[in-house]
């Protein structure tokens, strides 16, 4: 899937990205932080990626650096294929192509500004007094000429965010990759790094930079939403019916209702990245399913599917707040969960419209881990939380191993 974009440019491209996939595991499961991607990016133009955190920002500008391989998928930046770069084809393609910010600056304590900076030049044999001499044009070119013998540690964050900038422009690259370049500045210091890197911008250089803060995006030329939009779902839909085995929905497919079990039993299935699968909680009549992906934008975390037969009532949000707020609901449910309990010799039983299971009841499998134990939270603590424009991720997420069964 391809991420949306502001602004287009007819001009040839200096970056461009095909059908990008980065896949790995992750606690036994797939993780696709970018699936299809897809970006054009013309010569001196200012880009933003925006996103969460989880949302393949950094994964992106870690394959056009060539720190990390890709799946599958093209990558050219300045006519070099960079997924195919190796050896010393690699390291020329990193000192002469492209420049790296650090989210983190990544400045050596034990050296000056001006020795940061020169740093990636005498590792690679410059001369030092070349070296040096390049580190004082950038410094000077970042308004920190002042500075150049100060340690970072007697700089503001601000400043050595500027001495980092300068550190990748060292190698006079065509495209600078910045990591969130303003996280953690104050907004005088975030203002002075962003109208950096439109000067820079405007003599002709290619920045890519990622970010959090739609703040900024006024200032882009291109703006790359990482997570692109989607509605919820607001139709109506009448009560559907399963067969054992039968699949609900899919993990990585898109959210969109909340599932009421009006009977039967359904599997919560995590699909694990060597091809098998483990169930990790049941939910039977009286529990919604599948109520998180839709409340807070993110795709499906698992599968679900029938045990039993099983008939189930599809919600939007709104249907499915408005009887969740229903006093004569909630104590239907509770009445349902109590019953199941007690009939099984189960004390202390979770209310069933928190979409939980009862550890030890019939509808959590024996040595299968309930959905509260899973990381599901209940859902009157999330309900409110949801943003108005709800969006999800290029990739299936990617997906910390308490993230909620979904």
């Amino acid at each position: 899937m391809s991420p949306r974009t502001a602004t287009t440019d007819a001009r040839p491209s200096l970056v461009r990205i095909e059908n990008l996939v980065v896949e790995y595991a992750s606690e036994r499961y797939t993780v696709r932080p970018l699936d299809g991607f897809e970006l054009d990016a013309p010569p001196g133009q200012l880009i933003a990626l925006l996103g969460p955190s989880g949302s393949g920002k950094t994964t992106l500008l870690s394959i056009l650096s060539g720190m990390i391989p890709a799946t599958s998928g093209s990558v050219v930046v300045d006519g070099i294929d960079v997924l195919s770069l190796s050896g010393s084809a690699l390291e020329d393609y990193r000192r002469k192509t492209i420049g790296i910010v650090f989210q983190g600056f990544n400045l050596i304590p034990s050296l000056s500004a001006r020795e940061n900076v020169a740093a990636p030049l005498l590792v690679a044999g410059v001369k030092r007094k070349e070296a040096l001499a390049r580190a004082d044009a950038l410094l000077a070119e970042v308004g920190l000429d002042d500075r150049a013998d100060h340690m970072p540690k007697h700089l503001s964050g601000g400043q050595q965010q500027r001495v980092a900038v300068a550190r990748g422009l060292v190698g006079d690259p065509k495209v600078l990759l910045a990591d969130e370049p303003t996280a953690n500045l104050d907004h005088i210091s975030a203002e002075a790094v962003v109208q950096l890197l439109r000067s820079l911008r405007d003599r002709g250089r290619t920045i890519i930079i990622s970010t959090h803060d739609d703040r900024l995006l006024p200032a882009m030329d291109q703006v790359v939403y990482m997570t692109p939009e989607h509605e919820a779902a607001t139709a109506t839909q009448g009560e559907i019916t399963l067969v054992p085995g039968e699949v609900l929905f899919r993990q990585g497919t898109q959210s969109d209702y909340i599932y009421d079990i009006l009977d039967g039993t359904v599997d919560v299935v995590r699909e694990l990245s060597d091809g098998t699968e483990t169930v990790i909680a049941s939910r039977s009549a009286g529990a919604y399913v599948g109520e998180l992906g839709p409340l807070l934008g993110f795709p499906r975390s698992a599968q679900v599917r029938a045990q039993t037969a099983v008939t189930l009532q599809p919600l939007t949000m709104v249907e499915y707040n408005q009887r969740h707020d229903d006093p004569a609901e909630v104590e239907r449910r509770n009445a349902i969960a109590a019953g199941r309990a007690v009939g099984n010799g189960v004390v202390g039983s979770r209310a069933a419209n928190d979409g939980d299971v009862a550890p030890g009841s019939p509808s959590s499998p024996s040595g299968a881990t309930s959905a509260a134990d899973a990381g599901d939270e209940p859902v009157i603590d999330l309900k409110h939380r949801r943003a108005e424009t709800i969006r999800t991720s290029v990739a299936t997420g990617e997906e910390s191993p308490d993230a909620p069964v979904e």
